[in-house]
């Protein structure tokens, strides 16, 4: 499990986790044995976790738990300890953190194309003036990802030419990493860090798209005062 601290303020910190293959399955839309204390190893507190549908719909949080099970691809909160999750096996878990507020989006292509991102970053300045850093997840990078022809134009036209790529054998691919990028820049949001690597190289992570993983990690960020 990858882990990071980010301020959040003079008084508040970010929690991020990102846990791997090694730490078990998160999905959520399955029987799944043994998934409340997966969820309680990582941070002991009531989840928010989602019922992810590609779209943009962001979920605010007011209390630890609140909104568990929504159809949404993002949740943001500014209450001190409430988890928000955000569960993948290729698309990119993307953590935000800004004054005193925090935020996590399933960035998957659909979701790009709709603007998650977009929806995402104007539900958090809404509540919180500031900066905003952005933690990116694993995911599925360029190389593993053959993507059809019609699709990958309509995101050429959306994000420019920079998220068109080719796979390692070839074939027309996205980079949806730099569609993420792409987003967050037009967005004005103050950094991108990278975290982990790519799901569909790597046995370190789930992936569905290379190997056909039913299982998910997840991504999970929310907020302590500082000691």
């Amino acid at each position: 499990m990858d882990r990071a601290a980010v301020p959040a303020g003079p008084a508040l910190v970010a929690q991020c986790r990102f846990t791997e293959a090694s730490d078990g399955d998160f999905r959520i839309d399955a029987e799944q044995p043994g998934l409340d204390d997966r969820r309680r190893a990582v941070v002991d507190a009531p989840w928010t976790w989602l019922t992810q549908v590609h779209g943009a719909t962001v979920v605010v949080v007011d209390r630890p738990g609140d909104g568990a099970g929504t159809e949404a691809d993002a949740s943001v909160t500014a209450s001190i300890g409430a988890p928000l999750a955000i569960q993948t096996a290729d698309c990119v878990p993307v953590l935000l953190v800004g004054e005193g507020i925090v935020g996590a989006a399933h960035a998957g292509w659909r979701g790009l194309a709709q603007g998650v991102l977009d929806a995402t970053v104007e539900v958090m300045r809404r509540r919180s003036d500031g900066p905003i850093e952005a933690l990116v997840g694993p995911h599925i990078s360029a190389s593993a990802y053959e993507f059809g022809a019609d699709d990958l134009d309509g995101l050429v036209r959306r994000f420019g030419p920079s998220v068109a790529a080719t796979s390692s054998t070839g074939t027309p691919a996205l980079d949806v990493a730099e569609a993420v990028r792409v987003s967050l820049d037009r967005l004005d949001v103050a950094g991108m860090r990278f975290v982990g690597g790519c799901t569909g190289s790597s046995t370190r992570w789930h992936s569905h798209r290379v190997r056909g993983d039913r299982a998910r990690q997840t991504s999970v960020i929310w907020l302590e005062e500082r000691s």
